[in-house]
């Protein structure tokens, strides 16, 4: 049986039909499960008993378990257990505008960026789209809170697992579903062209962010093996056809390592290499890992990597650090779990 949590409305529709229920049930079901936050066939009062009895019969509800918290002033990072045993993370961040949740996509990852927790430990399996569901409804509870905003962004390659991923979206953003924003979804590739050209034709206002991390094919390809397969100039005209395309900005995310791209050199090949495109760079300063194979890039030189993209008219921005006193580094609580 298919967990209920997985289920777009439209299919949730089809679903009910095909077990003999009236298509209109899809909506107190969904009001049910997302507005009154009860997942309990037995409690939802305003459907009858052989209805109920049909919905534990064809559905599960079973959820995924919080195993660990860590928190600190503005972030906090949970460890979830999955039914098969396997653990995934999410990272709540509390921002002036609303809350926003980092979510896992996949158990481990195959990409194997170089600086990245997630990739020292290989992928697993996909996550299912309930898994994807159950990470914001189990943070709303414990934290009491609304997650306004959420970021396809933790363990995993989201377009790695492309279908599962836009189910969720479908799901999160509906408007009897959790309601968040379209706008307010962002989903992040390392540059899987195929999927990113997918996604174009979905119609969708979802962000988009790509993970770039370096200016030239030689430096990424280190960094990233991704970039072995679909190169930065593919992955820039694929970018380009993107932007043509939606109309929409582009982010482009850059991890700032010390003396590894973090170079004026960098900067300046960068700006070159974004010179006229609908986009704006997120420096994002690391999170060290265990291993310390790569370092953090000073404050100091983060902002000259700055002045030197905002000289040349890219947009930019610097991220705001969450989670310093946790293990914030994607993967890092899991990687700690597994090893033990």
């Amino acid at each position: 049986m298919k967990n209920i949590f997985g289920y777009k409305y439209n299919d949730l529709e089809n679903k009910l039909i095909q077990i003999n229920e009236k298509k209109y049930k899809t909506r107190q079901i969904y009001e049910w499960l997302y507005i009154h936050n009860e997942y309990d066939f037995n409690k939802m009062t305003n459907l009858s008993k052989a209805t109920i009895n049909n919905l534990k019969a064809n559905f599960t509800s079973d959820f995924i378990k919080i195993k660990k918290v860590q928190t600190s002033d503005n972030a906090s990072k949970y460890l979830f257990e999955l039914k098969c045993g396997s653990y995934i993370e999410a990272v709540l961040m509390k921002h002036d505008y609303g809350n926003s949740l980092c979510v896992s996509s996949q158990v481990g990852c195959n990409i194997g960026c170089s600086f990245c927790a997630s990739g020292k430990l290989l992928k697993v399996r996909n996550l299912e789209s309930y898994e994807m569901v159950q990470q914001i409804l189990l943070v709303e509870k414990e934290a009491g809170l609304r997650v306004s905003s959420v970021v396809i962004m933790g363990i995993g390659e989201p377009f790695d697992n492309y279908d599962n991923v836009m189910d969720f979206i479908r799901i999160i953003n509906h408007p009897y579903g959790l309601a968040i924003g379209a706008r307010h979804i962002t989903i992040s590739t390392c540059g899987i062209i195929p999927k990113i050209k997918d996604f174009i034709e979905e119609n969708i206002q979802v962000n988009l962010a790509v993970s770039l991390h370096a200016p030239n094919n030689e430096l990424r390809s280190k960094l990233m093996k991704i970039n072995e397969v679909y190169n930065l100039s593919d992955l820039i005209n694929t970018i380009r056809q993107y932007i043509e395309k939606t109309n929409r900005r582009v982010t482009i995310e850059y991890v700032m390592l010390e003396y590894i791209n973090d170079n004026k050199k960098e900067a300046l090949e960068l700006a070159k290499l974004l010179r006229g495109m609908n986009v704006y760079v997120n420096l994002i300063p690391y999170n060290e890992t265990h291993d310390g194979e790569y370092k953090k890039s000073s404050p100091k030189r983060i902002k000259e990597f700055y002045d030197y993209l905002k000289k040349a008219g890219i947009n930019v921005t610097i991220r705001k650090e969450f989670g310093s006193n946790i293990d914030a580094a994607c993967g890092q609580l899991r990687a700690s779990e597994v090893e033990e």
